[in-house]
This record gives C-alpha cells, structure tokens and sequence, in this order.
C-alpha cells in the first residue's frame, strides 16, 4: 500500500511534459481588410503529432481548405491526417457575419476588425495518442494595425495560448484588431483591458473605472475568475447587446454601464465569463441567465454603486418569477406569466 502511494505520488508531482509527449502547435492569421479575409495556417511541430483533426466548417465561412498532407473533404467536415515530424494546414476565413436583425456580431472594416477567436480557428475533434500541444497564435496585420486579445503576448502581435485541461489548444475569446484605442490596469490581481477602434464614442476610463469598483466584488463570488480579461467595444452595426466569451466580453458602444432599472449588462455578462457556462438549450436557459441577472443587481450593492435593498428585494422577487423550473420537470406545473419587471 505504501509503494503504491509513493508511485502515485510520484507521477502527480511530474509535470504534465514528463508523461505526455508535446509538440509544437502555431496558429498564423493573416487579416486582410480588402478582402474582408483572414488566411489562417495551422502547423505542428514535433515528433509525435496528432494523428487525425476533423474540422467542423458547417458554419459557411471557411474556404479554400488546403494541405501537402492527406486532407478529406467531406460534406461540412475537413479530415487533415498529419504525417510529422512537420505539418501544414491553411485556409480562408470570412471575417464578416451579419445576423437576421442586419446588426454583425463579427466584422471587419477598413481601419479594424472585431471578432471572436474560436471562430478564426474551426472548432475541431482531435484523435491523438498520450501527445499535447503547446499552442502560439502569430498575427499578420497591416501596417499601423494593432491588437488585443485575452491572452499574454510574448513578442510581437505573438500570444502563449493556454486552455487547462485540453491536450490540443485552440484560441478563444474576442479579439480587435486594427487602429484602436484600449486602457488597461491589474484590479484584483486580473489584468484587465478595455479596447474599442479609434475614433468612437467609448468611454474606456468610465468602464475601468466601474470594473474598479465592480470587479473586486465578483471575484469573491468567483473565485477562479480568469486572470486575463478583455472588454471589446464598437458602435453599429455592430450588434447592440453584450455577448461573452472566454477570457472576454463584447458589448456595444450604447450600452450603459447601469441600465435605468439599475441592472448592469456589464456585470450581467462579467458573471457568464466568470462562471464559464453556457446555456446549451431552452431548458437550462433560465439558471444561468437567471444567475447572471440576479448578480447584475446583487454585485451593485455589495460594491456599493446602489445601496438599495428594496430594489435588490424587488428584482429577486421578479427573478422568481421569470427564472422558474422548465414544466418539464418531473411534478412541475406551467407557471404564471412573471410579473413586469420593477420599474
């Protein structure tokens, strides 16, 4: 018992690169705003590489699927089969994306382009054998362009990609990229930006100095609050909500830091990136945005911003009502409607 707790304790204490084989893993976006493109290379490096990448391009806005290695196209579906010790992958991504409203929730301009990076990169299932990436994304840029993205840059427009718990590493998050503005402070330990494209009516010094006060606040309530956080914002046609993702949010340039019903979108999506869930179909919905809301009222109060207790009282009894069990539910009941929200 004793020798098999010392070889357990043995192999925890080894770091990851000691059991697992790595390679080298760089993404390459090149941003071409004439095109309104972006060409996207990715190559590993190493002596043992994945053996198969299936790349979801369902999506529409991927073209051009090109490798020197044995490459399938197949309906929606890219199958790359690298054959080491070097492999090359490239492709075309299209960066605009315009939703049924006529609003954009990815988009790209002459002067700068606003989008998510898990996008850029296509979503895709690896098969890999007891190997881990060790991932870089290198950006390509017109001259006078500069970037923002969630991640730690460690040379020029060059980013360390980390993703805790996946053995192939993809960027993800929103990103902005061209000639912008951004301000940037550490507040409770997280390093934290606010970056818009030049020229716009964005009060980043506003939204730093409200995440000042704010941010402190949801730490506390989660605790494993992403270290690196970006906030991206632009005007129309840009869409006009806020959107999360890892490490980051979108929200439009309108939006106000406190909405008249003294909720906050900002915080709103602030909890959807600190809490890491995402609601995947009508029947979850109502936890994690009913979550969200509740801490768009609660962690105004506790920071102080609004020090009303009946409101909070209010919105809760109001959340009570919207945020109910689906009647799906083994015992549940149709609920009646929810009561207007307080004024």
């Amino acid at each position: 018992m004793l020798l098999r707790s010392l070889i357990t304790l043995f192999f925890l204490l080894l770091p990851l690169g000691a059991i697992a084989d790595t390679y080298k893993l760089l993404y390459t976006a090149q941003i071409d705003p004439d095109s309104g493109m972006a060409r996207v290379e990715i190559a590993l490096d190493g002596k043992s590489l994945p053996q198969k990448l299936s790349m979801n391009l369902s999506s529409g806005r991927y073209s051009d699927v090109e490798s020197d290695q044995p490459l399938e196209l197949k309906k929606d579906r890219a199958i790359w089969r690298p054959e080491g010790p070097k492999a090359r992958l490239s492709y075309k991504f299209t960066i605009n994306n315009q939703k049924n409203s006529g609003s954009y929730d990815s988009r790209i301009t002459r002067d700068w382009a606003l989008l998510r990076s898990d996008k850029l990169i296509a979503p895709m299932s690896v098969t890999s054998k007891g190997v881990r990436s060790k991932a870089e994304l290198q950006l390509e840029l017109p001259e006078g362009w500069s970037a923002a993205l969630p991640y730690p840059e460690i040379g020029k427009l060059r980013y360390r990609l980390t993703d805790p718990g996946r053995r192939f590493v993809r960027p993800k998050g929103w990103m902005i990229v061209g000639k912008i503005g951004s301000r940037q402070d550490i507040i409770a330990g997280i390093d934290t930006k606010v970056a818009a494209p030049l020229g716009q009516d964005i009060h980043r010094q506003d939204t730093l100095a409200f995440l000042n006060w704010n941010l402190p606040e949801i730490e506390k309530v989660f605790p494993k609050f992403p270290k690196h956080l970006l906030i991206v914002s632009a005007g129309d046609p840009m869409w006009r909500g806020g959107l999360s993702g890892t490490r980051s949010l979108f929200m439009h340039a309108d939006r106000p830091l406190i909405s008249g019903n003294r909720t906050s979108s900002m915080i709103h999506e602030l909890v959807h990136v600190g809490t890491g869930i995402r609601s995947g179909d009508k029947q979850s919905d109502w936890i994690v945005e009913g979550l969200a809301e509740f801490y768009s009222v609660e962690i105004l109060r506790r920071s102080g911003v609004s020090a009303s207790a009946a409101m909070t009282r209010r919105w809760t009894n109001w959340l009570s009502g919207v945020a109910r069990p689906p009647a799906c539910w083994s015992g549940a009941r149709p609920a009646p409607s929810p009561p207007a929200p307080p004024a």
